[in-house]
């Protein structure tokens, strides 16, 4: 026999949740005594873990979401994605992890026969306990239920000793407490801090990036770990009125050979862009962007030099987007978030890249127009308004595991705007936790090389002589908390990010070794 019990929440939680409840205009916490439920007809939200270390382990976690959703299981939110050692049975290799939230209709036992029915549909068979296997599914969470049955137990029972587990299920999670559900979630872990303070007794952030596990990214048949250093992204324009250098890369040759010098410097990634986005720009044909991009990337997947480097596309064309993934882009980089293309979210989800969503407000014809330059607190709305389109990005099937955010300098800001989001960047982080840790430990890009705001400040009215500017700018925002940069002149900046770099591996050691 199962049982089903709504239990409830410690009075502090439930006093946010109610508070949340009230303000949204929802009904109050369900705080019926505690009963028997056999059957549920309305959708319930439930967490479910997943990990794999047999076979293409991101292959076998994207068959299973696909499956999940044909069984009723519809996803919400996604988890950062973890690599990790393996536990118990450690002779293994190691793990990749993830969580998603996700709704349904089924009921707690019905739920675990369609897991377990992915599970062997993705080749998993009986083996030793904690030992290998091409996919595991755990349900962590079901509603506001705890169940207890011969077969199923939820909460489930070791989530509180797992690293693993406690990550991505943190990830799933706001810093704030925003529904009656996450109150009783907070309420199982039996801590008076709720998941959060659990998470921090077990080692909280300072566990990641440690050997045991590390928050990783898949691209090019790899993981990246951009904890580690800051990735230097090389722009190559490819169009006859880029404000900086267009029209110098137009030949194959020329871009070849530009390619060739980013590389010799030390661009980690090279960005290829045929479609100006600089202000006023006027949006061209997807078939004449193509045929400025396609030569140029053909020429340069075939260079030894690249190997091992990513390619990037600046587009905001989703027909472009899939044709360059098709030959070989590693991913994508999108200045509208999705705005300017509404087939551009289910393209990238199809297409299974990494996707850059950047915040802008209109298109590059109205981008700096009166009303998109309107501010009240710009790191404020930049986290607000680039969280919502990542939201749609992430319900549209992209991952959190495969977005990274740029907060867009230079694009729908003033100098002084530009300004407050370069040395805000861990405000924008911070805003964006509220509602998604997951999407709030994204990388971040920046990409203010030779932007206007630098020629005025400076006094330099020519975009080529602001390169001092740049490098000042981009140490700025490393220190600040910037994953990537994007600039024009790789050299230089280089130096800037190796710099800063080992700032920040000081500092950390310093504090690791205060604690």
């Amino acid at each position: 026999m199962s049982t089903l019990k709504y239990l409830r929440a410690p009075r502090h939680l439930l006093f946010t949740a109610r508070k949340y409840l009230n303000a949204s205009g929802a009904s109050s916490l369900h705080t019926a005594p505690n009963c028997t439920v056999e059957i549920h007809s309305q959708e319930e939200e439930a967490v479910i873990a997943l990990g794999s270390n047999v076979g293409n382990r991101l292959h076998n976690f994207k068959e299973a979401l696909k499956l999940m959703k044909k069984s009723g299981i519809n996803i919400t939110r996604h988890a950062c994605l973890y690599e990790t050692a393996p536990a118990y049975v450690t002779d293994q290799p190691r793990f990749l992890n993830s969580a998603v939230r996700a709704v349904t209709k089924l009921g707690p036992h019905e739920l675990l026969a369609a897991l377990k029915k992915i599970e062997k549909d993705l080749g998993r068979t009986d083996g030793i306990r904690y030992g290998p296997r091409p996919i595991d599914l755990d349900i962590l969470f079901y509603g506001k239920c705890k169940v207890r049955s011969d077969i199923l137990t939820v909460p489930h029972e070791r989530i509180w000793e797992r690293p693993f587990v406690m990550a991505p299920l943190m990830d799933l999670l706001g810093s704030a407490i925003d529904s009656d559900t996450v109150a009783s979630w907070h309420s199982f872990s039996g801590h008076s801090g709720g998941l959060s303070g659990l998470w921090e007794k077990l080692g909280g952030e300072s566990l990641i990036g440690e050997e045991g596990m590390y928050r990783v990214m898949p691209v090019a048949n790899g993981l990246l770990d951009w904890s580690r250093r800051t990735y230097v992204m090389g722009v190559l324009n490819l169009t006859p009125d880029s404000f900086s250098d267009g029209g110098n890369f137009q030949s194959v040759k020329s871009a070849v050979s530009q390619v060739q010098l980013m590389i010799s410097e030390g661009a980690d990634i090279i960005d290829l862009g045929a479609q100006s986005t600089r202000p006023m720009a006027s949006r061209i044909s997807s078939e004449e962007e193509l045929d400025r991009l396609i030569p140029v990337l053909e020429a340069i997947t075939a260079m030894p030099e690249v190997e091992g480097k990513l390619i990037s596309v600046d587009t905001f064309n989703s027909e472009v987007a899939s044709e360059a993934v098709s030959r070989g882009a590693n991913f994508i980089n999108d200045v509208s978030a999705g705005q300017l293309d509404p087939n551009m979210f289910k393209v990238i989800a199809d297409l299974d890249v990494p996707y850059v969503a950047m915040h802008m407000r209109g298109d590059p014809s109205t981008m700096q127009t009166s009303e998109n330059l309107k501010y009240d607190d710009v790191c404020k709305e930049v986290s607000s308004e680039l969280y919502s389109r990542v939201r749609e990005a992430e319900l549209s099937g992209i991952p959190a595991w495969r977005v990274i955010i740029d907060p867009g300098i230079g694009f729908s800001k003033k100098t002084e705007d530009n300004l407050d989001v370069l040395t805000g960047l861990s405000n924008i982080r911070a805003d964006i936790a509220k509602r998604s840790l997951a999407i709030s430990h994204a990388p971040i890009l920046i990409g203010p090389s030779r932007k206007r705001f630098l020629g005025e400040i400076c006094s330099r009215p020519a975009a080529v002589e602001r390169d001092p500017a740049t490098i000042a700018s981009v140490t700025a925002g490393v220190l600040g908390g910037a994953n990537i940069v994007r600039v024009h002149n790789v050299k230089d900046n280089l130096d800037a990010v190796k710099f800063c770099d080992a700032i920040l591996r000081q500092k950390s050691s310093l504090m690791k070794f205060q604690q």
